[in-house]
């Protein structure tokens, strides 16, 4: 039903500031897209809060309205989770950018969600402390957005992803109402509701103080890179490491188009151009575990046909070693202006099949793929390059993207790893989820918001979003009291 935008906003000019909100077409047109810019639409209204009770304030006032709304952090997120495709107020949390309390006896910092990742470290390092989770875009993704995709990174193969060092939620529910989910304790006594936020991609609330785990900065840290002459035997040093019991802080590949935009990028040849791919391992812990592992690691690649291994131990090198890997995404808009990512997940072992078939499949729609991916837990990047304006092109690498993911499922893998589903995977959900599956997501989902005013769309199939088969899926569901004239309120 349509919207009473005018009404709306004279509420919330009533207790927000007039620099928080946000009605101009063009200052609107910042946030038709976030990271996936495939699909683009403009908000009708963007608010800027800074305090929780200003989100609750803002979200009730949504509640009373019957005005969805779509939170948003810093925009890098890749699934289109902040992109606003039906009408809806967008409550933008960029401005919520203080570290409210920095506790190190306890090992523990909390945060608004507006804080970007990288800050968290920064703000802890000179201690001996750091922040785990590292994303690729730490430098400018939030916290809050975060805790909404469940973000990995470069370490979570021995450090696991952001659910793993979240202790605490302060939440503003879809009625404006504020709780908290868990604490400053590891484990409570409660229903693991904390567990449930994380990940929910928006569709349950909004986060507006996180409670995280800080760890000790390890004693010795080792990065290595190894180069060689296929795909399929940096495949096999990763079998190789993880099945001898190592468990390395990262481990990442890279394939020969993304090893040379790297080094394009950054005018140097760091990493060996004629490679087919390169491995980078960090290990890290103690001194003395950590030079038993790191050469047993390096055995180990060469084992698998590495052909040339650097080494690097100092700060600087190790840096230097990961700077082509954190700018990998960069380096590739430096070649095409538009591409498209994926974010699949496979086992380990299935990474050679998998890649080669990512390879067929770029020769068949005659579209380039670069890939870098997570090789330790097997969460692949292919990226889709592509040029905008071409005529039926995005049908094209959504074509491409999809056929990726099937493959990515044939082995036993899953349609995301740490993107999220939001816009981009929502009709995908039913090759990877039976109808009941489905089901309780949404029974969940609808104890927390009733009236689905949270990030409407996101994530399920909708026959608005989806087509029939949707449609068929939630009819199912009418005995449990999901009526047909709620079908598209999904």
């Amino acid at each position: 039903m349509p919207h009473n935008w005018s009404a709306l906003e004279r509420e919330l000019r009533e207790f927000l500031p007039r620099k928080s909100i946000v009605t101009k077409r063009q200052e609107l047109l910042v946030y038709d897209c976030d990271g996936l810019t495939i699909d683009r639409h403009s908000p009708p209204i963007a608010v800027l809060p800074e305090t929780t009770l200003e989100v609750a304030q803002v979200v009730a006032c949504c509640n009373k309205h019957e005005v969805p709304f779509v939170a948003r952090g810093s925009g890098t997120g890749l699934s289109g989770g902040a992109l606003v495709d039906q009408e809806a107020l967008l409550v933008v949390t960029s401005r919520m950018r203080k570290i409210l309390e920095i506790d190190l006896e306890n090992h523990l910092v909390t945060v608004q969600p507006g804080v970007i990742n990288s800050w968290v470290t920064k703000a802890v390092a000179g201690e001996g402390f750091y922040y785990a989770p590292d994303p690729s875009s730490q430098i400018v993704c939030s916290i809050g957005g975060n805790i909404a995709e469940n973000s990995g990174g470069v370490h979570c193969l021995k450090y696991g992803v952001t659910s793993n060092h979240v202790l605490g939620l302060e939440v503003v529910l879809p009625d404006g109402t504020i709780t908290n989910f868990g604490g400053s304790l590891s484990e409570t006594s409660e229903l693991d509701l904390r567990g449930a936020f994380i990940g929910s991609e928006g569709t349950l609330g909004i986060a507006t103080s996180i409670t995280l785990r800080l760890l000790r900065s390890p004693e010795k840290v080792i990065v290595f890179l190894a180069d060689f002459s296929s795909i399929e035997s940096a495949g096999e040093a990763v079998r190789l490491v993880t099945a001898s019991g190592l468990v390395p802080a990262g481990m990442e590949i890279m394939d020969n188009f993304m090893i040379n935009a790297v080094n394009d990028l950054f005018g140097v040849d760091e990493y060996p151009r004629d490679a087919s791919a390169v491995l980078l391992i960090e290990i890290d812990g103690q001194t003395k575990e950590v030079l038993v592992a790191a050469d047993k690691a390096i055995k180990l690649c060469k084992r698998a046909g590495a052909r040339e291994i650097k080494r690097a131990e100092s700060p600087i090198d190790r840096n230097r070693l990961w700077k082509g890997r954190k700018s990998a995404f960069a380096a590739v808009g430096q070649i095409s202006s538009t591409y498209f990512v994926q974010d699949g997940v496979v086992p380990r072992s299935s990474l050679p099949k998998v890649l080669a078939a990512i390879e067929c499949l770029s020769i068949k729609h005659k579209l380039p793929v670069a890939n870098v991916f997570h090789a330790g837990d097997g969460n692949l990047h292919p990226l889709i390059l592509y040029e905008a304006g071409v005529e039926n092109i995005e049908e094209r690498v959504r074509a491409l993207g999809s056929e990726i993911l099937r493959e990515c499922l044939a082995v036993g893998g899953s349609i995301t790893g740490e993107h999220g589903v939001g816009a981009d995977k929502r009709c995908y959900m039913e090759w990877m989820f039976s109808n009941d599956d489905l089901e309780t997501m949404q029974l969940l989902r609808k104890a927390f918001d009733p009236f689905r005013l949270a990030n409407p769309g996101k994530i399920f199939p909708t026959p608005r979003t989806c087509g029939e088969s949707a449609r068929k899926k939630v009819f199912l569901s009418k005995d449990q009291g999901i009526l047909s004239s709620e079908i598209d309120a999904f």
